[in-house]
């Protein structure tokens, strides 16, 4: 008999799930970039369609990949590791959709250059095609086993799928200025060249979010760039106000906690009094409407406190992840609202700087 609860289970069975699906993704862009390249070398304008075609499949899974992200949110209510699981989840899925839309670019420039009939040595594209794939393989085997050492090593091949793109567009030039392609040749090669070195960039941005799930450590940018996280609920009157209020308390560097309603209404008295009584000067704090918050998209994180603050999404695309905290569970008592948003605010920022991260 196992010794893992029926709530053990299905969490993992989500993450199996989750899991797959990338897999699943994973594979179709290196489907994806190996056609297109082939369609390239072996002037096959069917295999060029064909993977045009195949970017509508790719769209379909990142979308369905999100929305088991969302629901393993909404499930769970992940802290620590399995948030960071989660939220390198959807990050790595951006990065999936963004490598299918360059195997997409390759193969409508294959089409171009193709119609042109010029004869020229490919080997340099195999070889850089090759260098990207071998990237984005072991970025997703990383990922998928949560091999931090695999992830290390593999951001390191990035620099040679560089100079390879580098000296393909020398080669170009030379080419193209001894007149041994035509000048219309040379911007749709030069393209080709540039989407399979920046498959190798996108597989550098998945090992670096596996690191960062397996370690918490290696959060690109965060001492340099402001994480915003706001709180939206019925009218920015009460929970959102101290959801806010906890956040900024805490005097975090490089965080900032917003509060915002899909309406907006006078904060209520019960509110000020509670932030009172917790030590807190509610005095500026101020009512405001999600239509007020301006560059939705710049938040990374969205936290619904009610039903209809699930409404407030960025324009897509976005890289925000939302989350839900369901507070209508809680018995209607403020101190107890009070208790379950300063655990779960801290949690989620432990979460976010990563468990060896010492800040309480």
């Amino acid at each position: 008999m196992s010794d893992k609860t029926q709530l053990e289970i299905h969490l993992q069975q989500d993450i199996d799930i989750i899991k797959s699906k990338i897999r699943e993704m994973g594979s179709l862009a290196e489907t994806a970039l190996n056609n297109s390249l082939s369609a390239f070398v072996n002037k096959n304008g069917q295999l060029a369609y064909s993977v045009i075609l195949l970017d509508r499949k790719i769209d379909e899974l990142e979308k369905e990949i999100d929305r088991l992200c969302l629901e393993f949110l909404i499930r769970q209510h992940p802290a620590a590791s399995l948030l960071r699981f989660v939220y390198a989840s959807i990050k790595v899925n951006l990065e999936l959709e963004r490598i299918g839309d360059y195997a997409e670019s390759v193969a409508r420039r294959s089409l171009v250059v193709n119609s042109l009939k010029i004869d020229i040595d490919v080997s340099q594209f195999e070889t850089i095609n090759k260098a990207s794939v071998s990237m984005l393989n072991n970025s997703i085997q990383a990922f998928i086993n949560q091999d931090k050492d695999l992830a290390a090593t593999t951001m390191l091949e990035q620099r040679e799928v560089s100079r390879l793109r580098d000296k393909i567009n020398d080669d170009l030039f030379v080419l193209a200025s001894s007149n041994k392609i035509p000048l219309t040749a040379l911007t749709p090669l030069q393209t080709i060249a540039r989407r399979l070195e920046r498959v190798a960039d996108q597989s550098k941005n998945i090992c670096e979010e596996t690191l960062y799930m397996c370690t918490g450590e290696n959060i690109k940018h965060l001492k340099t760039k402001t994480f915003k996280v706001l709180f939206v609920d019925d009218d920015n009157a009460n929970t959102s106000q101290i959801a806010e209020t906890i956040g900024n308390s805490l005097n975090l560097e490089n965080f900032v906690f917003s509060s915002a309603g899909i309406t907006s209404g006078n904060i209520s008295g019960n509110t000020i009094g509670l932030l009172k009584d917790k030590g807190h000067d509610p005095m500026n704090n101020i009512s405001k409407s999600v239509e007020n918050i301006p560059n939705l998209n710049n938040y990374q994180v969205i936290i619904a406190l009610s039903e209809a603050g699930q409404k407030a999404h960025p324009t897509p695309p976005t890289k925000t992840i939302n989350i839900h905290w369901e507070l209508d569970k809680i018995v209607e008592d403020s101190n107890a609202i009070y208790d379950f948003l300063e655990k779960n605010i801290k949690d989620l920022v432990q979460a976010i700087l990563g468990e060896k991260s010492e800040i309480f």
